[in-house]
Parts: C-alpha cells; sequence; structure tokens
C-alpha cells in the first residue's frame, strides 16, 4: 500500500515548534489497530485518519499508545491539510465526524477556528500522591470527563514544574492540566498537560485541555474571550471563546514534512 501523509505543526506559525500531528487522508477503511501501528510509528502526540463521507469526514485520533476520544491539535491539523491539499476548498467549512460528536472548523483569515464541546471540570478532592507527583502543592484541583485540572499559584512555578511521571501514570484518568494565571499581558493563562498513561509525558500544545482551561478561566476573570499560552519546550497559542456549552478554539498551523506511507 502506498498512502500520502503529511505532518503538521499546529498552533504555531513556526516550524519546529506547536504541537506535531501527523495527517493520513485513507482512500479506503482500516482497523483500529493498523491505524495504531501507523501511530507508534509516527510517534507524534497525535497521528489523524480521515476517511471521507458525503457531508464531510469521519475522523479518528491515535497518540502512539492508545486511541484518542477528543483532539484538538489532531483536528486543526486536519482541517489544515485537507484546505492545503485541495481536498476542500478552503472557503467550506470543515465538517468532522469522531468519537466526540461532530466537530467543525472554518478559516478566519490565517486562523483555524474550531468548534468543540465545553468539558467543565468540577472540583474534587486531590487524588492520593498528586502533590507528590506534582512537585508543587495544588492550589485547586478539579475533574472533567477526561482530564484532572490543577491549578498552581504562579506562573513560573508551571514554567519549571519536573512532575514524577511514574507516579502521574498511575492515577486514573487520560491527563493532567496545570495552570495559573499568566504574568504576562499577552495571555490571560498559562498551561501544561502531561499523559504518560497514553504515551505521551508532555503534549507541546492541548487543544483538547482548553475545553476545560476556556470555562475554568473564563469563571474565573469574569470574560468570555481568552489567550491561553502553553507553555512546554515548543510551546504555543491557544484563543479560546466560551459560549455556554461550546468552545471555540482558534490556533494557526504549518506544513513541515510531507511523505508515503509503503506499509
Amino acid at each position: 500500500m502506498s498512502l500520502p501523509f503529511v505532518r503538521i505543526d499546529a498552533f504555531t506559525t513556526d516550524a519546529f515548534a506547536g504541537n506535531p500531528a501527523a495527517v493520513c487522508v485513507l482512500p479506503d477503511d482500516q482497523d483500529a489497530e493498523w491505524m495504531q501501528l501507523v501511530a507508534r510509528e509516527m510517534n507524534a502526540g497525535a497521528t489523524a485518519f480521515l476517511r471521507k463521507r458525503v457531508d464531510g469526514y469521519d475522523l479518528r485520533w491515535f497518540a502512539p499508545a492508545a486511541e484518542l476520544e477528543l483532539c484538538g491539535h489532531g483536528t486543526l491539523a486536519s482541517a489544515h491539510a485537507l484546505w492545503e491539499g485541495g481536498h476542500l476548498m478552503t472557503s467550506s467549512p470543515a465538517r468532522f465526524y469522531t468519537r466526540a460528536g461532530l466537530l467543525t472548523a472554518v478559516r478566519r483569515g490565517d486562523w483555524i477556528e474550531l468548534d468543540f464541546p465545553a468539558a467543565h471540570a468540577q472540583a474534587v478532592d486531590p487524588p492520593v500522591d498528586l502533590a507528590v507527583a506534582l512537585g508543587a502543592p495544588p492550589r485547586y484541583v478539579g475533574q472533567s470527563r477526561l482530564d484532572h485540572l490543577i491549578e498552581l499559584d504562579r506562573e513560573d512555578t508551571v514554567r519549571h514544574l519536573r512532575p514524577d511521571l511514574a507516579r502521574l501514570a498511575s492515577i486514573p484518568g487520560r491527563g493532567f492540566i496545570v495552570t495559573s494565571r499568566a504574568a504576562s499581558p499577552n495571555a490571560d493563562f498559562v498551561s501544561r498537560f502531561f499523559a504518560p498513561s497514553v504515551g505521551i509525558d508532555e503534549d507541546p500544545v492541548t487543544g483538547s485541555a482548553h475545553c476545560t482551561l476556556g470555562p475554568f478561566w473564563s469563571a474565573r476573570l469574569g470574560k468570555d474571550d481568552l489567550v491561553g499560552r502553553q507553555l512546554s519546550d515548543r510551546g504555543g497559542v491557544v484563543k479560546v471563546s466560551v459560549a455556554g456549552d461550546r468552545v471555540r478554539l482558534s490556533g494557526q498551523a504549518v506544513t513541515v514534512l510531507r511523505g508515503e506511507l509503503l506499509a
């Protein structure tokens, strides 16, 4: 089999920054086992598989170790790949049928806007060993449908966090969103995201985490339109607009590699 793929850096305008995702547009259905093997081979935070249907595309995302229920940067990269590759007119919205329901993407100038479900966090008692695993005392701990949300005291603490990933992996849940209010004026909040249980020690920029971060910081700061900065080594920016049970996430993307899958 010969299958073209692209590798795209999402939530950035700079190559080798943001969050990398591989995108494959499939001519035929493929089974999940094969997709998982390809994702492991790509070794990106997400590998997205698209299959055309009458009114859009079926979309599945795989991390190196597991299929994902929701993936922001994989969706952003998929929309970018469809428009750039001529699969879809740039004036047309991208419609994706996923495990998380119908997701859409539209072009807004140089930005891509995603319409995602909000994932509100509810305050919970901190899991046993969470503070030890993080290496910092949490100010707040919440839990959404997918992840734990942990607020720390300030941006500098978030930036220099060095968690015990083995301990984090032993705590049930997809991942851990660590956040604080931003210290600089060009962002409202900062974050990092750790998901060792699905093969991602630290995700560079996590769109789906902003489905939780947006409502959380909207309530804290009293505003619906926010800018989040993820403080990984690669870094990235996500604009967030909260509207009830939906969250609009905006980012940019750049293609860094085109290749051909031969197996």
